[in-house]
């Protein structure tokens, strides 16, 4: 029976034995033995099993992802071109190389040129040239230091060269950054580890007194501590030093500090030079060890605190000391696209369409997920969106706390994405991709680590109610419509050691791009201080939670249709006016807006109250009823800035987490806001985010905009054992402005439209419904267990 008239006959029993006025349910009991028979039926027939876990449909991408990572075989090819004598570049294998050898850090992909990448995609150009980039630790020249190369074009023939990677850096020195500057690894670690055990394994009687351990070494069996470092290393490369804090060891050794840190001067690649700055404890500071031992035996020293022995309580698992929650028992709610995959995706060119959207992925070690060429309905949002840095400051008086500064990119955020766990971490039957990295001359492969999916929105998209109550009608309107909300989400998790940051980028049904990012894990702790309340609460028996902000940049390329464009800014104020039908009042205040397009580039803020919106504009081209065609873009949840401008370990080499978006002029060679080396170079870094602003104009340009996610983290007691994604977000929105001519829900068919028509003899009303075709799927939901991918 079509559905429509069901519910007319559902209606006629409904109201056969009405009375004037029903009891309240009475409809409801009406209905009930139709539907009960409804239910009896499709119990007594063949239900077949949703298809949850069915592929998504392929798709051929229209054009190869010219973004995506160097194969497995062209890195090969070029870590034996780098090693070859005639390169001359003097290479030692990095198994066996010291700080006076040149080695390898890491090759990775030369992002490509726009200028290069357009005619390619819109009309008939060339395909541009692959070229890797590698990271070289120059330590056996007569300047040691750290050089970028790129080498192209791939795959490596006679027309291969290798060349100097200086171009898209605007420090005054190109690739290249000094020895003390560059990134301190495990041989720069183990060039200091002399000294530092010589200085711990004399004091280890006053380290078991204070802290309960010692340390005699890294990998020595009779260690009970465990070092961990901070950064920066450096302030302008012309010195490095090591700032080390001591943690118990173990799975949550981030929530067990101790109060003991050591501070090194490990300038230059001669390590007999390295020296000892100082030991702190008890808030004291004793250059030399000489007094540290007098402190200790004037009986100067003693610790209020201690940290426990055990970490059972830090770990991510069932507590059996909390009780079990009432219905707890039961399986949480899922998200489970029952009805089939609605996406399509091309795995080897990683490109994706859904619902009128069409992107490429791609991915690098420094800044993981990278998104290009972003389409809605054929016609261009975006060229690029990716994530730029991920910077946390700490603050403190304790040395670890006050000098800490990360750079997530620093420590190769991209290539800390690892296995997903279905159900859980992305919902059953997701689709999930691997992210491939090169590590010297091999390729690791990092199984479902990107994991893509449909889900409710949670919310209607659209909806409204009709009509007034009339004794005809007893629905009490004459229409209503709703229209179903959904999403595709693309996710990955990046554990950068104690932090696990969830990266969101959701495509919305009406045409609306929402970025997301979540922070879960362990905090970077301080040992607690009675009188060190201002920078956080005790959080453990000798824990003090550590305040501190993540600012993460993005990157956001706009090409709205093409690259003319005007980055609107229009802002609400209150005016006072007169209007001559409100003679009586005279001069009054309202509302009004004020437009006007960014000229030149700068740096911007979100308004008090929400009170100006940030539009990119095409140029010259309007809608149909004259608007200029744009995207808004919508501030989220905490939408902040890094809170410290003036601070020497952030003084210039965090520039661009400091203003909460910005607006330049797109550059061939301005691809990166940041540089992976710009952490240990506050003070002279190689990518110098404020020379980007150089009053070129920005209108009908192409343009940049750059902005900020983060969180003030107001550490608490509920970060333990680990900080929680539900509190801990910040997100962004771009939304059509005046792009499309009306909303872009009229095309979709998962809606419901209920009618109650008039009658001509005044009789009930029956309800009448549209489904267009989209009947709700009926079939068994069969979950499996998630099963952990497995590394090659």
């Amino acid at each position: 029976m079509p559905r429509r008239i069901l519910c007319a006959v559902l209606l006629s029993v409904a109201f056969a034995n009405a009375a004037a006025t029903p009891p309240i349910g009475y409809y409801r009991q009406a209905f009930l033995p139709e539907f009960t028979k409804q239910i009896k039926s499709a119990e007594n027939g063949t239900c077949s099993t949703c298809s949850i876990y069915q592929a998504a449909e392929t798709v051929v991408a229209p054009k190869e992802n010219i973004w995506s990572q160097i194969s497995s075989e062209d890195n090969v090819a070029v870590w034996n071109l780098l090693h070859d004598p005639t390169s001359g570049l003097n290479l030692t294998d990095p198994n066996t190389a010291t700080l006076t050898d040149n080695y390898v850090f890491y090759i990775d992909t030369v992002h490509v040129n726009k200028s290069n990448a357009l005619p390619y995609l819109d009309a008939s150009g060339p395909k541009p040239g692959s070229w890797a980039r590698a990271i070289i630790f120059e330590g056996g020249k007569p300047e040691p230091g750290s050089q970028e190369y790129m080498i192209g074009p791939l795959p490596v023939s006679e027309d291969t060269t290798i060349q100097k990677l200086d171009y898209i850096y605007n420090g005054g020195t190109g690739g290249f950054v000094p020895f003390n500057g560059r990134f301190f690894d495990q041989k720069r670690i183990m060039a200091s580890a002399p000294l530092f055990t010589s200085i711990m394994s004399n004091i280890s009687d006053i380290t078991e007194a204070l802290l309960g351990g010692s340390f005699y070494g890294y990998g020595d069996p009779r260690s009970t501590l465990s070092p961990t470092d901070t950064t920066p290393n450096s302030f302008d490369g012309s010195q490095a030093f090591r700032v080390i804090m001591f943690l118990f060891p173990g799975t949550a050794a981030y929530l067990r500090p101790l109060d003991f840190f050591v501070l090194l001067d490990v300038t230059g690649t001669d390590a007999s030079l390295y020296k000892l700055k100082g030991i702190v404890t008890n808030s004291r500071f004793f250059p030399t060890v000489a007094d540290l031992c007098s402190a200790f035996d004037a009986g100067e020293l003693q610790e209020e605190f201690h940290q426990p022995s055990d970490y059972d309580w830090a770990l991510v698992k069932y507590n059996a000391e909390m009780g079990t929650r009432d219905l707890e028992d039961k399986f949480a709610p899922q998200n489970l696209m029952v009805g089939g995959k609605r996406y399509k995706v091309d795995e080897e060119q990683k490109y994706v369409e859904y619902m009128g959207w069409s992107f490429y992925v791609a991915h690098t070690r420094a800044l993981g997920i990278m998104l290009y060429d972003i389409r809605f309905k054929g016609e261009r949002i975006l060229y690029e969106l990716s994530m730029q840095e991920a910077a946390a400051q700490y603050g403190g008086y304790q040395p670890k706390s006050a000098t800490t500064l990360y750079h997530d990119t620093y420590f190769q955020l991209g290539a800390d994405l690892f296995q997903l766990v279905e159900g859980f971490d992305c919902p059953f039957g997701s689709t999930f991709w691997n992210v491939t990295l090169h590590n010297g001359n091999t390729t690791r492969t990092n199984p479902n680590s990107i994991c893509i999916f449909e889900s409710d929105a949670g919310f209607p998209l659209s909806r409204h109610r009709g009509g007034d109550f009339d004794p005809s009608n007893k629905y009490g309107f004459s229409d209503l419509g709703v229209v179903k909300g959904s999403a595709l989400t693309l996710r990955a998790i990046a554990t950068v050691g104690n932090y696990d940051y969830l990266f969101d980028y959701t495509f919305h049904v009406d045409g609306s791009l929402e970025i997301i990012v979540r922070a879960s894990g362990y905090l970077q702790s301080s040992f607690f201080y009675k009188n060190q309340g201002a920078w956080g609460p005790r959080i453990q028996e000798a824990t003090q939670g550590s305040l501190h902000d993540h600012v993460l940049t993005w990157k956001a390329d706009f090409d709205i249709l093409d690259t003319a464009n005007n980055l609107q800014v229009t802002t609400l104020k209150a005016v006072n006016q007169t209007q001559p039908w409100w003679p009586e009042l005279g001069s009054f205040e309202q509302i009004s807006l004020e437009t006007y397009n960014i000229t030149t580039e700068r740096e911007l803020s979100w308004a008090e109250n929400g009170e100006v919106m940030y539009t990119v504009n095409h140029a010259s081209k309007t809608n149909k009823w004259g608007s200029p065609r744009g995207y808004r873009i919508v501030p989220g949840r905490s939408n902040i800035r890094l809170s410290t401008l003036n601070s020497p370990f952030s003084r210039r080499n965090t520039a661009l987490s400091k203003s909460q978006l910005a607006v330049t002029r797109q550059h061939d060679t301005e691809p990166w806001g940041n540089s992976v080396h710009n952490l240990n170079m506050p003070w002279r870094p190689q990518q110098d985010f404020t020379k980007f602003f150089d009053e070129e104009s920005v209108e009908g340009e192409d343009l940049v905009v750059w902005f900020n996610l983060g969180m003030h983290h107001f550490t608490r007691s509920e970060d333990i054992p680990v900080t929680l994604y539900s509190e801990a977000v910040s997100s962004i929105m771009f939304a059509p402005q005046n792009f499309f001519d009306q909303a872009q829900d009229g095309d979709l068919k998962n809606r419901r439209w209920y009618t109650v028509p008039d009658t001509d003899d005044g009789s009930v009303r029956a309800l009448e419904s549209e489904t267009y075709g989209i009947e709700l799927p009926q079939c068994k939901v069969e979950l499996q267990e998630p099963v952990i991918a497995q590394f090659d």
